[in-house]
């Protein structure tokens, strides 16, 4: 099942669907707060957790290529480790395709088997909040658009825990275009002044593939849609029209059709995402194109630093 994010989740302030469901949010708060106080497990192969407060789209999974790209390159055997999702199977290619991906029904076992090969340093794309596992560093990534939407924890809002918990983090990483950088700074600080804030940009590795004496219609079913029609634009694409469906979204035959119609209605060219593109790329339709992007880290050195 494919569920589009409630509206209400990304206003500024929160409205009154998000207080009526505020006490459901209590509930499960109280439930990781036990969760917190269970046996963790600590492993030899060292942990790197890539993770999110906000739900989805905060660019976890690029900056793990990125992460384990730098670190091969200092001769550091490295792999992923991947909680196994049945409808994640596109960010799990992805993986596979930059490197030894290990995945397993708990995130623990899939460590496990990482430790049986050898590898130096297992890194978490997500698993944050599973608190069975001490993890070596953590890594909480935001998108600079969406930032903590209207600031609750699910259902009332998209975080998966209270935004003050990042005074229990010593490194936090901003995703997307270079947008609202001050004002974020400001509020990471203000409620943990210790916090290493590092800065990533996305960059289109085959921008060159699109003439920009064309119009184009772009469709994602990504948790970042807009930072990604953002880079687009910033490169010169003319977007006409843009079309987002939910995270993780299983297209159908019919609608990619009906995105193909729409295209020939406006005169577009299609634009998708390298993950969207995954969960059909069987159906061979060759109208469709797909941006393939990479996170440059501004401050690498600093990240690496603290990581090695």
């Amino acid at each position: 099942m494919n569920l589009k994010k409630p509206k209400f989740w990304d206003y500024k302030k929160p409205n009154i669907y998000a207080y009526l469901l505020y006490p459901i949010a209590l509930f499960l708060k109280l439930i990781r707060i036990i969760k917190f106080n269970q046996n963790k497990k600590k492993f030899t192969i060292k942990t790197i957790c890539i993770g999110n407060f906000y739900v989805g789209g905060t660019g976890k999974t690029s900056l793990s290529i990125k992460i384990k790209e730098i670190l091969e390159n200092k001769n550091i055997k490295i792999c992923f480790v991947k909680k196994y999702y049945k409808n994640q199977f596109d960010e799990q290619k992805i993986l596979k395709n930059n490197g030894d991906t290990f995945l397993a029904e708990s995130r623990a076992e899939a460590i496990e088997k990482a430790q049986t090969e050898n590898f130096e340093i297992a890194i978490l794309d997500d698993g944050l909040q599973d608190k069975s596992i001490t993890y070596d560093i953590s890594i909480v990534c935001f998108n600079n658009i969406n930032w903590i939407g209207n600031g609750m924890t699910i259902p009332s809002g998209p975080l998966r825990e209270d935004i003050k918990n990042l005074k229990n983090y010593k490194n936090l990483f901003l995703n997307g275009n270079l947008e609202n950088l001050d004002y974020l700074k400001q509020e990471i600080l203000s409620i943990n002044p210790n916090i290493n804030i590092h800065i990533g940009k996305y960059e289109p590795i085959n921008i060159n593939e699109f003439d920009k004496k064309y119009n184009y219609l772009v469709f994602s079913g990504i948790g970042n849609h807009q930072t990604f029609i953002s880079m687009l634009k910033s490169y010169g694409l003319r977007i006409l029209k843009d079309l987002e469906f939910p995270d993780h979204y299983e297209y159908s035959k019919k609608d990619l059709e009906l995105i193909i119609n729409q295209a020939k209605q406006f005169d577009c060219k299609i634009i998708t995402t390298e993950k969207d593109f995954l969960r059909f790329e069987n159906l061979k339709l060759n109208e469709i194109k797909f941006i393939k992007s990479k996170i440059k880290i501004l401050d690498e050195e600093k990240l690496i630093k603290s990581i090695v």
